[in-house]
């Protein structure tokens, strides 16, 4: 299916979160985050930023469609629910299309499930039907496929639209073993729910990689980006790359 390598990085283009979480962080580098994700080659389906950054964000892309996806309870996952709704409320305020909540995977390795369902479905209540709801796991921290398998699940049945494998701010994060796992309990519970690929994915070798895995589990139509996604900061240098461009002509388009 990818055997062209031009329209597997155009795809990947297509289905990139384009993503700057960093401390020193400014107005300046998401301005120039707000060109980047808007190329010759097609636009990126997202930009991840933090919330503070949503309004100057909204106003920049306004007349695009690409979506403004923010973090809460992130990195940790260690937040109260209470906060975390607060805060999720807060960044739909501000204007946020996406949320990506960290599910507090620490209290299920401890063998607390009652809390990271409960988180999840609150976010989702707060979240709707209009703004998408990514739920990170943490794949990484979690390692072990059962406990994989079982943050998936729970936050599938809580009510995620997608499910993500990493913040990008640990040592291990997306994986091709942890992604196979979490698809199979996608294809399983609702071959619906979307599947994001964070931290790690830096060529279009490994996007590639990715979508394989995802188009032999839920079939081709599922690299769309309603259901498949990369959050990634240097990946789309290297698939503009492969396209011919060279980094000044990331915003072209803007």
């Amino acid at each position: 299916m990818f055997e062209d390598r031009h329209i597997a990085a155009r795809l990947a283009i297509a289905l990139m979160d384009l993503t700057s979480l960093n401390d020193d962080d400014s107005p300046a580098v998401i301005d120039n985050l707000c060109q980047q994700a808007r190329t010759n080659q097609g636009d990126t389906a997202a930009i991840c930023i933090y919330p503070q950054f949503i309004p100057q964000a909204k106003a920049k892309l306004a007349s695009s469609d690409v979506q403004i996806a923010t973090v809460v309870n992130f990195p940790s996952g260690n937040g109260q629910i209470d906060m975390i709704v607060s805060q999720t409320n807060q960044v739909i305020d501000y204007g946020a299309d996406e949320v990506d909540l960290v599910l507090p995977y620490q209290a299920l390795m401890q063998g607390n499930l009652d809390t990271p369902k409960a988180m999840v479905e609150q976010v989702k209540a707060a979240c709707g039907n209009q703004v998408l709801l990514k739920v990170i796991i943490e794949s990484g921290i979690l390692a072990e496929a059962k406990l994989i398998q079982k943050a998936s699940e729970i936050a599938i049945n809580a009510g995620a639209d997608f499910i993500k494998t990493s913040t990008g701010k640990v040592a291990v994060n997306a994986t091709l073993s942890a992604a196979k796992t979490m698809l199979d309990v996608i294809a399983v519970i609702n071959p619906k729910v979307g599947f994001k690929a964070a931290g790690g994915v830096r060529t279009l070798d490994d996007a590639v990689r990715y979508m394989q895995l995802g188009a032999d589990r839920l079939g081709n139509d599922y690299l769309s980006k309603k259901t498949f996604r990369f959050g990634a900061s240097g990946l789309l240098s290297n698939l503009l790359s492969e396209l011919g461009q060279e980094s000044g002509d990331l915003n072209s388009k803007y």
